[in-house]
């Protein structure tokens, strides 16, 4: 495929980008970061329920691909199934030391804090509420399960670029992915009946 000029600006392929990131170009860095940031940063805040945290994955996640830029690649001429993996690692890290953070300060003394009430603020910690609900009934199922529903139904990669991100068959996506929606579905019913 060939590069496409458009108002004077060069519109690259996602293999120009990948090729040029390979060779260490920060322009395809920059290229790829405003082509699949937004959908890196949904990603993340689905892995993570925090806004916050998924700002700061985000970051890492990028950080991380120009680290790894020698392994970038391809899948159905895009490079988001490899940055969504990426994504994913980074999240989980980050879901870990959160966690050993969280036990260490459940050792503390709390205090009352007293909430934001601007609508913005409200807005987002709804999201959060009914986005840690929601992590919590994933994570009743196999860590495997939990990063296909994250790829596919969360993301919006298709079932192919989900078995390359993950590296297995199509066709062990399609049999996982059932099952873990319905398991998924079955787990979140209890949660509805609480709001």
């Amino acid at each position: 495929m060939e590069s496409v000029e458009v108002e004077h600006r060069v519109v690259h392929t996602e293999a120009e980008l990948v090729a040029e990131l390979r060779e260490g170009g920060s322009f395809a860095l920059g290229e790829l970061f405003d082509r699949h940031a937004d959908r890196v940063y949904n990603h993340c805040f689905r892995r993570t329920g925090s806004w916050d945290l998924a700002e700061d994955a985000t970051s890492a996640v990028f950080l991380e691909l120009w680290r790894a830029r020698e392994r970038a690649r391809l899948h159905d001429d895009s490079a988001l199934p490899w940055i969504l993996g990426i994504a994913t690692n980074v999240c989980h890290n980050l879901n870990r030391k959160r966690r050993r953070h969280l036990r260490a300060v459940s050792r503390i003394p709390r205090y009352d804090i007293v909430p934001d009430h601007s609508d913005a603020v409200a807005g987002r910690l709804d999201d959060e509420r009914r986005m840690a609900g929601l992590l919590e009934a994933l994570d009743e199922l196999p860590k495997r399960d939990r990063e296909l529903i994250a790829l596919v139904a969360w993301s919006g990669l298709s079932y192919e670029q989900a078995a390359a991100s993950l590296e297995i068959p199509v066709g062990t996506v399609r049999s996982r992915l059932s099952r873990a929606r319905r398991r998924l579905a079955a787990a979140m019913t209890p949660q509805i009946g609480k709001e």
